[in-house]
């Protein structure tokens, strides 16, 4: 990961930052997009949240990213997000962990597919 030039009078650092990943598919459908672009859009963005949280040395970042609501939305846009979580796993996290970054899930991991909840666990 590439340097974040910090703010020279940033002195206070949070311990743990939470993130609420909301309003991904109604941003996609205000930009004439489908909603599974918006899912994706949120995802390219956490990559510079997590920069920030290692550069800056933020000990904990929670990440909100489906709920058990979201098991009522269309059928094929609960697979796009179950896609979506396992490429960003696959993507991402050697590199997370070589930066420190541990994924811990929290939640319910019965109605994951069995190759998802081995990525997660």
């Amino acid at each position: 990961m590439e340097p974040i030039e910090k703010e020279k009078s940033f002195t206070k650092v949070p311990t743990h930052i939470a993130v609420i990943m909301d309003g991904n598919g109604r941003w996609a459908a205000s930009h004439g997009l489908p909603r599974s672009a918006g899912h994706q859009a949120g995802t390219e963005n956490l990559r510079p949240v997590i920069r920030a949280c290692v550069e800056f040395g933020v000990q904990y970042l929670t990440i909100y990213a489906f709920s058990t609501e979201n098991w009522g939305r269309p059928e094929d846009e609960v697979q796009v997000l179950m896609h979506l979580l396992a490429e960003v796993i696959d993507r991402e996290l050697e590199e997370l962990n070589q930066e420190g970054v541990q994924l811990r899930h929290i939640g319910r991991l019965d109605r994951l597919a069995p190759a998802l909840r081995e990525k997660v666990i």
